[in-house]
């Protein structure tokens, strides 16, 4: 096994774990404010809508932080852009351009205009896995959120 795709590989799983602690304990800590009585119900749901979004936000970041430390640290990430008129260029990417792929990858949007090459391929596909679940458990908890507090004000 060549070590970019080793490096790859632990980093993928640190950040996957680091994305599913957050996401816990960020559901449990909005758990116990929507539940306390500092809000009417209303603003129970509205908090924790807003609460979710700065969430899946830092989680998109931590992803993006991985593959920022990939390209720029490590140089084991590579990624060709959608040059206009050029057809696929490689380049360097700023902290917000890998902010910017992450939360394409994450949400599974895939626009394409950025694209993956070599070994970040597993961070990719696996930040995709990884968003969709968060996202749907999101859906669950506010789902059964919205059962115990809608409607009750």
């Amino acid at each position: 096994m060549d070590l970019p795709l080793l490096i790859t590989m632990l980093a993928t799983c640190v950040i996957v774990v680091l994305c599913v602690l957050l996401h816990y304990e960020g559901l449990r800590g909005l758990s116990r404010w929507v539940t306390t009585e500092l809000l009417p119900p209303r603003w129970r749901i509205t908090t924790l809508i807003f609460g979710l979004i700065l969430l899946h936000s830092a989680e998109i970041w931590l992803f993006a932080f991985g593959y920022f430390l990939l390209e720029n640290v490590t140089g084991y990430a590579d990624f060709l852009h959608l040059g206009f008129g050029e057809g696929m260029v490689e380049r360097s990417m700023s902290l917000f351009d890998h902010a910017y792929y992450s939360a394409v990858v994450y949400t599974t949007l895939g626009f394409g205009d950025i694209v993956p090459v070599g070994a970040v391929r597993l961070l990719t596909g696996t930040e995709a896995v990884t968003g969709l679940g968060m996202i749907t458990w999101s859906a669950s908890f506010v789902f059964l959120e919205m059962q115990r507090y809608w409607g009750r004000d």
